[in-house]
């Protein structure tokens, strides 16, 4: 893609890694108090239940990230109407109905360090939910009106559910390639990152080039975010976030962490990583074994260092765009989501 009128090179927002989120809050702050109206108006349904659960997840301490980025990819594309606000809500329903089926399949009882919806409502009310939220997600694709949106939001739809499946099938499987693993991660995560920043280039009526490039961006964005959370999962620095340490290790999900230290480990290493992932035979001590052993094998340095190299592809993908205080909140934003390994 050719630059455009004004291109600078990309150079990564330098305050903080909170900094840079709330850099990037406050500069879409209008558009995200009308993204979130729009989240709790279309919450309602005289069922009560359905609000009633809805409102205890999207209460429940998530950060906007992904509607973030429609709107903030939205305005750096040069738009200047309010169709954004309504796609950054169905990007945020999405992602909050996968997070409502996910945690009944991973029977999780913790969401951001609160109870999950499925731990107070029950599975079937968490299904159902998660059912009405994608409804209500493609009645905001409809009513936007362009099929280019459509064909994005609702490819990515089911491409997450790919991923969630095939995440499924290499679960407790030590056999599992990286390419595999990437595959996953790329279906669960990265392909709601690269829809919700390529429909903000869609209704800038940007050209192919500008939508590849934002695609590109939220692509490896999604990737270095999955590659971190993957990381985290082993790492004292998952408790200052709220969350517990070892839920992939207890539910035995492959993960780029244990793929390099199940390849790096020797033959007694190997014995025990298949005992507790494959065959689920878990004592107390093991999730410590694991934890030292990632570490002997620099399994979770390099797992973030991997997702550096994402994150440098998102980077790039902001070349062509004029600089400007958006341009520069999503450079932080990549900042963001890799400094939290920190």
């Amino acid at each position: 893609m050719d630059a455009l009128p004004g291109a600078q090179p990309t150079v990564p927002h330098q305050a903080g890694a909170e900094d840079a989120l709330t850099a990037l809050t406050n500069l879409v702050h209008a558009d995200l108090a009308a993204c979130n109206v729009l989240i709790v108006e279309r919450m309602q349904s005289p069922v009560a239940l359905i609000p009633q659960l809805a409102a205890h997840i999207v209460a429940a301490g998530g950060k906007r990230l992904r509607p973030l980025l429609t709107l903030a990819a939205a305005r750096l594309c040069g738009y200047t109407g309010q169709r954004h606000v309504a796609l950054a809500a169905c990007v945020e329903f999405i992602h909050t109905a996968t997070l409502l089926h996910d945690d009944v399949v991973d029977e999780s009882a913790l969401r951001r360090g609160q109870a999950s919806a499925n731990a107070l409502f029950g599975n079937q009310a968490s299904v159902l939910v998660g059912d009405f939220l994608f409804a209500r997600a493609f009645q905001l694709m409809v009513d936007d009106g362009n099929l280019k949106v459509l064909a994005i939001l609702s490819a990515a739809s089911a491409t997450i559910a790919e991923g969630e499946v095939l995440q499924l099938v290499t679960q407790n499987d030590t056999a599992t390639t990286e390419q595999q693993y990437l595959d996953v991660i790329h279906g669960k995560t990265a392909a709601l990152f690269a829809a919700a920043t390529r429909v903000g280039a869609v209704v800038a009526e940007q050209p192919e080039a500008a939508e590849e490039a934002m695609d590109a961006y939220g692509r490896n964005l999604g990737i270095a975010f999955q590659l971190v959370d993957d990381a985290l999962d082993y790492s004292a620095a998952q408790e200052s976030l709220g969350k517990t340490v070892g839920d992939d290790f207890r539910e035995g999900k492959i993960t780029l962490p244990v793929l390099l230290a199940f390849a790096r480990g020797t033959d007694e290493e190997r014995v025990f990583w298949r005992r507790v992932l494959e065959e689920r035979e878990q004592t107390e001590a093991d999730l410590p074994r694991a934890q030292a052993l990632m570490a002997e094998h620099n399994a979770l340095a390099d797992t973030i260092l991997r997702a550096r190299e994402y994150g440098d592809l998102a980077l790039a993908a902001l070349g062509p765009f004029p600089d400007g205080p958006e341009r520069q909140a999503l450079a932080g934003i990549v900042e963001f989501c890799i400094a939290r390994a920190r």
